[in-house]
């Protein structure tokens, strides 16, 4: 970035022919440089926190068994690691030559930007980790035997007529695709709820901001 926020805030937080008192546009500065710093810290710990967890999980999977699920974890984590490191990467492309409350607009429509990409990669993510588990526990050997084998042969004990698909009962097959449909379906809806716990007084200060920017602009022109 050319210039830091702090300087593009001393340059003028609306623009010239918005007359605002001095001590107000003030406030307002030291409001949006206290927002967009504490959203650019919260999500750079996000991102060290979800690989240090990838990280840590792929190499206990190893230890209790089941390497198939933190391995899928492990890449799958990496994947969205990766592509949200350059949405972030994308917040030194925004114009630092307009006033800094275009900026703030244009901050604010990265974030929209930065949520709709995570709601839609959701749809896929969840539907991954729940197929990572299951696989993970199938293949878990216990005596030399996979659990999913000892499964199997236990639910032919009880229900010897089961309908099977390459060896699998059909019905097991049914409820996890069923459940990986669930959870494609339900993905945004989940990431939404989860993005609120974590960003989500951050969103609600910076829409309050903007609104009263919004109103000072309308007043002053």
């Amino acid at each position: 970035m050319e210039k830091s926020i702090e300087n593009i805030w001393k340059e003028g937080f609306l623009k010239n022919d918005v007359l605002v008192a001095p001590t107000l546009n003030n406030l307002y500065n030291q409001k949006s440089i206290h927002i967009i710093d504490k959203f650019k810290r919260m999500f750079k710990i996000n991102l060290i926190a979800i690989v240090g967890f990838s990280s840590l999980f792929l190499v206990v999977s190893f230890f209790i068994g089941i390497p198939l699920m933190g391995i899928i974890f492990f890449v799958t984590l990496s994947v969205l690691v990766v592509i949200n490191k350059n949405l972030l990467n994308g917040i030194e492309k925004i114009d630092t030559g307009a006033s800094c409350y275009d900026y703030l607009k244009s901050f604010n429509l990265w974030i929209n930007k930065q949520v709709n990409i995570n709601q839609r990669l959701s749809s896929i993510l969840y539907p991954i980790f729940f197929l990572a588990f299951i696989l993970g526990f199938w293949f878990k050997e216990v005596e030399g035997i996979y659990l999913g084998e000892r499964l199997v042969t236990k639910l032919l004990q009880l229900f010897p007529n089961m309908d099977l698909l390459f060896g699998l009962p059909l019905i097991g097959i049914g409820l996890v695709v069923f459940t990986m449909g669930l959870l494609a379906f339900f993905g945004g809806k989940i990431y939404q709820w989860d993005l609120n716990i974590v960003y989500g007084r951050i969103f609600k200060k910076l829409k309050e901001l903007l609104t009263d920017l919004e109103k000072l602009n309308t007043q002053n022109n």
